[in-house]
C-alpha cells in the first residue's frame, strides 16, 4: 500500500505543467524560491505551493539558507515512478510481440509454414 502512495503523490506532482517545469528547471541545478516564481511568472505563495507537493512527492528538497529557501532535485529522482513505468512498459511489449507473432502465423501462406497446400 505504501508504494501505491508513493506513486500517487509523484504521478499526481507530474500532473501539472508548472510543476514539470520547475523539474526541468532544477535539472539545471538549484534555485531558490524566487528564481522559480520570477521564471515563472508566479508569486512567491502560488510557486512555493508547486514547490511542497514536489517535496512531499519526493522529488525536490527545500533548505533554508540564509534568507532564502534553496530548492534541490529530491534524493528520489522519480526512480520509484520510473520501476513501475519500465515494468508495464516490458509487459506490454512482450503482448505485443506475442501478438505480432500469432498474426504472422496466422496470415502465412501454406508454403510458409511447410504445410502441404493440399
Amino acid at each position: 500500500m505504501v508504494q501505491h502512495e508513493v506513486l500517487d503523490r509523484a504521478f499526481a506532482a507530474l500532473a501539472d505543467t508548472t510543476r514539470r517545469d520547475i523539474l526541468v528547471r532544477l535539472g539545471d541545478g538549484p534555485a531558490t524560491i524566487s528564481e522559480l516564481a520570477e521564471t515563472a511568472g508566479m508569486t512567491l505563495t502560488g510557486i512555493r505551493k508547486h514547490v511542497d507537493v514536489l517535496v512531499e512527492a519526493g522529488l525536490a528538497t527545500t533548505e533554508k539558507v540564509g534568507r532564502t529557501r534553496q530548492c534541490r532535485l529530491g534524493a528520489e529522482r522519480l526512480d520509484d515512478a520510473m520501476a513501475w513505468i519500465s515494468f508495464y512498459q516490458r509487459l506490454w511489449e512482450r503482448r505485443l510481440d506475442g501478438l505480432e507473432a500469432y498474426f504472422t502465423l496466422r496470415n502465412a501462406t501454406p508454403n510458409d509454414t511447410g504445410k502441404d497446400a493440399s
